[in-house]
C-alpha cells in the first residue's frame, strides 16, 4: 500500500476513534517515510490509547521538536502536556517534571503564548490539590479555565473544569465542586474532548467520588464511561485507581466475577514499570473478592503482596476472622485504627473494626466504632456510609440484647443497601434482622430474612455466609437435623439432598460428585424440584430450603 494511502487511511481512522487501526496505519509511514508534527501526535495518541505507553511517549518527544520546528508552539506544548501527564500517572514523577521544565524554558524564551501559558498552571494546581490547598489549587485551575474557554481549548477546558470542581470538593464545597464535576462528564460522554484527557477526566472524577463514599454518583457516571469506552472497542482502558474503583463498584453491584476480571487486569497493567503504589491498590481488591468467595488461601496470598505497597487492612483482619483466627483480628484492626487519625481512613477501617470486636466480645469497644461511624455519616451526608453506620448501630444493639432498637437501625440499613443497590450488604443486614426477628419471638419474620439472605449469597457465591448461616449462631430458629428434615412439596429423600447441596452454592457437577451420580441425573432431580416446588432459579431453590428448614 503506498505511503499516502497508509497516511490517509491511518487519519480516517483516527477521525472515527479506531485507535488500532490508526495506530497500524501511521506506525507503517512512520517505519518508512518522515511523518509530519500533526501525524506523529496523531501515532502517540493512538499507541497510548492500544496501551503500548513507553512508545506513545517516545513519538511525543519525535513530535515535540517537530512542531517547534513549524513555530507551532502550541502544538509542542500539547505534547509536553500529555507526555508529562501520561508519566505521572505511571508513576515517573522525575520525568514528567522535565516535560514541564522544556515548557518553562519556551516560557523563558518568551516563544509562547497565552493558551501555553495556560496549560503551564495545571501541573502546580495538581500539586496543591494533593496537598489538600484547595483554595490555591482553585486560583490556578480558575485561571486556566478562563483562559480555554476564551480561546476554546477544550481539552484544556475539561482539564480545569475538572480541576475546578476537584478543588471546591477538597475545601468542603462538595455541592459546588460535583455541579462543575457533573458538567464535565457530560463533555467527556458526548465526545467533546479527546481520548487522553477524557481517561484523566474519568479516572479523577471516579476517585473523587470514591474519596467522599458517593456510591450513586461514581457507579452512573462508571456506567456512562463504560458506554464510551465500548463505542471504541480497541480502547485499553485507563491505567490507575480508576480500574481499583470499577472493580469496587462491581463487587458493591453483586457481580464478583467481573470484578475480579477487572481486578486481575489492573494487577497486570500496573505491574509496569515496577513500583507502582496504585499496584497495592489492585492486589488488595483481588484480595478481597478472593475472601468474599471463601478462596481463604488465594486471598491471604493476595493480601501479603498488597502489605508491601501498604494495603492489608482491614481486610487481612475479616480474613483472620474467616479462618476462625478472632484474637489475631482483633489485635491487627485494634493496632491499624490506632495508627489512623484521617476521618475518611478510619472510615473505612471502622466497619470491620466494629465486626470484629463484636466477635471477641468487647462490645463497649465495638458500640464506640459504631458511634464514630454514625458522627462521620452525619457530616458527610452519604448514602453509603449512612448505610454501614445504621448496619454497625444494628449489630452493637443486637449483642447488646436491644433487638427492638437493633430491628431499627438494621431495617434503615437494609433499605438504603436495597435502594444503592448492593445486595451483598443487603444479605447481611438480613441476617442480622433475622437474629433480632428470633429474639423478639417472631419466628416467621426470621425464617424470611434469614430465606432472603441465603439467596442471595447462593446466587453470589458467598460461600462463607452461606456456612454461616448453617452454624446455631446463624440459625433462625430451632435447629434440625438435615436427615430428619421433612420434605414438603412431594420432594423424594434424594431431591431433599440435592436440594440441600444447591443451598450451600455447589455447582451440578459438585453436587454429583459428592452423591456419586451423574450430572445428567443432578440435572434431572433439579428438574423435579423446579416443577414440584414452582421454583424458577438456583436463588430462590435456597431460599426455600432456609425458609423450611431442610439446611
Amino acid at each position: 500500500m503506498a505511503v499516502v494511502e497508509l497516511l490517509e487511511r491511518g487519519r480516517e481512522s483516527f477521525a472515527r476513534r479506531e485507535w488500532a487501526s490508526a495506530y497500524a496505519h501511521l506506525a507503517a509511514v512512520a517505519q518508512d517515510a518522515p511523518i509530519g508534527a500533526e501525524d506523529l501526535y496523531r501515532l502517540a495518541t493512538s499507541a497510548l490509547l492500544v496501551g503500548h505507553d513507553e512508545e506513545g511517549c517516545d513519538l511525543l518527544a519525535r513530535a515535540y521538536p517537530v512542531f517547534l520546528d513549524d513555530d507551532d508552539t502550541l502544538g509542542a506544548v500539547r505534547c509536553a502536556f500529555m507526555a508529562g501527564m501520561v508519566l505521572n500517572n505511571r508513576g515517573q514523577h522525575a520525568q514528567s517534571a522535565g516535560w514541564v521544565a522544556r515548557v518553562r524554558r519556551l516560557v523563558e524564551e518568551g516563544r509562547v503564548g497565552e493558551v501555553e501559558r495556560a496549560y503551564l498552571l495545571v501541573p502546580p494546581a495538581l500539586a496543591a490539590v494533593r496537598a489538600g490547598d484547595g483554595a490555591t489549587a482553585l486560583e490556578g485551575f480558575s485561571a486556566a479555565l478562563a483562559v480555554a474557554e476564551r480561546h476554546r481549548e477544550a481539552d484544556l477546558v475539561a482539564l480545569a473544569k475538572l480541576g475546578v470542581g476537584t478543588s471546591r470538593v477538597v475545601a468542603g464545597e462538595v455541592e459546588e465542586g460535583f455541579a462543575v464535576l457533573d458538567e464535565v462528564m457530560v463533555d467527556v460522554t458526548s465526545g467533546a474532548v479527546s481520548g487522553l484527557p477524557a481517561g484523566i477526566v474519568y479516572c479523577a472524577v471516579i476517585d473523587t467520588c470514591h474519596a467522599i463514599f458517593d456510591l450513586g454518583r461514581a457507579r452512573e457516571w462508571t456506567d456512562a464511561l463504560t458506554r464510551w469506552c465500548q463505542s471504541q472497542p480497541d480502547l485499553v482502558p485507563f491505567r490507575g485507581e480508576c480500574l481499583v474503583h470499577r472493580s469496587e463498584l462491581l463487587v458493591y453491584r453483586g457481580d464478583w466475577a467481573a470484578a475480579l476480571t477487572e481486578a486481575d487486569r489492573a494487577v497486570e497493567r500496573l505491574a509496569q514499570p515496577p513500583g507502582q503504589p496504585v499496584l497495592g491498590m489492585a492486589l488488595y481488591q483481588r484480595a478481597q473478592i478472593l475472601r468474599l468467595r471463601g478462596d481463604l488461601a488465594e486471598a491471604e496470598a493476595a493480601y501479603r503482596e498488597a502489605a508491601a505497597y501498604g494495603h492489608a487492612q482491614p481486610g487481612m483482619a475479616l480474613l483472620r476472622l474467616a479462618q476462625g483466627r478472632p484474637d489475631q483480628a482483633a489485635a491487627s484492626i485494634r493496632r491499624a485504627c490506632a495508627e489512623i487519625r484521617d476521618e475518611v481512613a478510619r472510615c473505612r477501617l471502622l466497619p470491620a473494626y466494629v465486626e470484629v470486636m463484636l466477635a471477641v466480645g468487647d462490645v463497649t469497644a465495638a458500640r464506640a466504632g459504631a458511634e464514630e461511624l454514625t458522627t462521620a455519616a452525619r457530616t458527610h451526608g452519604a448514602q453509603l456510609l449512612a448505610a454501614v453506620a445504621a448496619h454497625a448501630r444494628g449489630a452493637v444493639r443486637l449483642a447488646e440484647g436491644d433487638a427492638t432498637g437493633a430491628l431499627a437501625a438494621l431495617r434503615e440499613a437494609c433499605a438504603a443497601w436495597q435502594e444503592l443497590d448492593a445486595p451483598y450488604e443487603a444479605a447481611r443486614t438480613r441476617v442480622l434482622l433475622a437474629r433480632a426477628c428470633r429474639l423478639l419471638g417472631d419466628a416467621d419474620g426470621a425464617q424470611l430474612e434469614r430465606g432472603a439472605a441465603a439467596a442471595t449469597f447462593a446466587e453470589l457465591g458467598a460461600l462463607p455466609e452461606l456456612a454461616a448461616l448453617e452454624s446455631p449462631e446463624g440459625a433462625a430458629g430451632p435447629a434440625r437435623s438435615p436427615g430428619r428434615a421433612a420434605a414438603p412439596g412431594g420432594l423424594t429423600a434424594r431431591e431433599v439432598e440435592v436440594l440441600r447441596l444447591v443451598a450451600t452454592g455447589r455447582t451440578n457437577r459438585a453436587i454429583a460428585a459428592d452423591l456419586v451420580l451423574s450430572e445428567k441425573t443432578v440435572a434431572r432431580h433439579l428438574s423435579n424440584i423446579f416443577t414440584k416446588l414452582d421454583l424458577a432459579s438456583r436463588a430462590a431453590a435456597t431460599a426455600y430450603a432456609y425458609e423450611h428448614h431442610l439446611v
